[in-house]
């Protein structure tokens, strides 16, 4: 399998028995990795999606000096570049076929999955995220940026978009820890509506609209988006798509048509999936995202149709979410003795192996950022994205002058 799979790159595998395999054409950073038992070798094998980070996480295999990101770079290039052996390629059709099984996310399965991840502590979350609390993909003017200032620009990007205007009504779907909302209503003089459905998130985005005297200003609901009446001048959905699940997504974006006044506009931020509709990575299903779902462009651009809603602008964001992921992997290594005083020490192996997994595949493998600019109207916004960056032009023209 790894002869097929590794043409490059120099990784050494020791067997459980000790003996040392060599794969790749010695090209790049040397890898030496240990195998402690049997069974995890029949297991990566059979299963390597899922076999890989549980061997990890359970210290059944092992990384000299610990480098699970060239590790998981080297094997992300290498399983996107290769074809599959063929004794997994059953396994794999049969991950695809049963997507619309294992992503019907009702409402009760819908806060079991949520509950799952966003529902730990919150003192984790703080520990690695930048001081808004913003845990999606941030907007890189340049890669030397700093997280707070990317995911800043983000959140001015997205607003450029919705054209948020004082006074406006605004839906956030999955608000998180209520920092886009509070930015809308501070920054902009929006009235929002934050929805989530982590009891974490809720109490968290409340106290901190509290705190910050917005409260008249934004209300942060326990609520699934297809619980919400009412209409909005704009809606606003960051990073919240990849868990609608494939049999929603029609709902998903006909609940955005219903609640959006007719001159209104919508955005949806998500991972996007660049290669053929594939199955959840099992790994990242079991113990990160359950339910959760990557949608290609062709999915989603479906379900948009049919929802007779006009896709105004669909913009992709490349490495923007590898260099954000970086910057968390960096902060919750350098806290990692606080996390395991959280948890335990098979946690951060297994939250380790989790940011540096979705690094690499968004630096290597087919995984990118969408975002999607809708309305209803044909004319509800510009013809051209020169307002977007307009303001940004006077400031350097501004700056400059000075």
């Amino acid at each position: 399998m790894l002869r097929t799979m590794l043409q490059q790159g120099s990784l050494t595998i020791v067997m459980p028995d000790g003996k040392p395999c060599r794969y790749g054409d010695g090209s790049g950073v040397p890898l030496t990795v240990r195998l402690h038992d049997t069974a995890t070798v029949r297991h990566l094998v059979i299963n390597p999606e899922l076999a890989l980070g549980e061997a990890y996480m359970n210290e059944r295999l092992t990384i000299e000096g610990d480098d699970v990101q060239e590790l998981l770079g080297l094997i992300v290039k290498a399983m996107h570049n290769a074809p599959r052996i063929w004794w997994q390629k059953p396994l794999l059709e049969m991950r695809h076929v049963s997507r619309r099984f294992t992503q019907n996310n009702v409402l009760p399965r819908s806060q079991r999955n949520v509950a799952h991840h966003y529902d730990l502590s919150g003192e984790l979350y703080d520990l690695f995220l930048d001081a808004d609390q913003q845990y999606s993909c941030a907007y890189f003017r340049d890669q030397s940026d700093t997280l707070e200032l990317a995911q800043a620009q983000k959140k001015d990007h997205i607003a450029r978009k919705l054209m948020i205007a004082p006074g406006m009504r605004v839906l956030d779907i999955g608000c998180g820890w209520g920092g886009m909302a509070l930015t809308l209503a501070r920054d902009y003089g929006a009235h929002v509506l934050g929805i989530t459905l982590s009891k974490e998130q809720h109490t968290r985005a409340t106290a901190r609209a509290a705190r910050e005297g917005l409260s008249d200003l934004v209300e942060f609901r326990l609520c699934d988006y297809r619980g919400v009446m009412g209409a909005f001048d704009r809606i606003v959905s960051v990073g919240m798509f990849e868990h609608v699940g494939i049999p929603h997504h029609k709902v998903f974006f006909d609940t955005i048509r219903n609640r959006l006044a007719p001159d209104g506009i919508a955005l949806v931020h998500t991972i996007g999936w660049m290669g053929r509709p594939n199955g959840t990575n099992p790994w990242i299903a079991k113990y990160i995202f359950p339910g959760g779902y990557v949608p290609t462009l062709s999915e989603t651009a479906v379900a948009i149709e049919s929802s007779q809603l006009w896709s105004a602008d669909v913009e992709c964001w490349r490495l923007h979410y590898a260099y954000t992921l970086r910057h968390w992997f960096n902060r919750f290594t350098d806290k990692q003795d606080e996390v395991r005083a959280l948890y335990d020490d098979r946690f951060v192996r297994m939250w380790r192996f989790y940011l540096a997994a979705c690094e690499q595949t968004f630096r290597h493998g087919p995984q990118a950022v969408f975002q999607f600019q809708l309305s209803r109207k044909i004319d509800a916004v510009p013809l051209t994205r020169d307002y977007l960056y307009q303001h940004s032009k006077r400031d350097l023209f501004k700056n400059a002058a000075e």
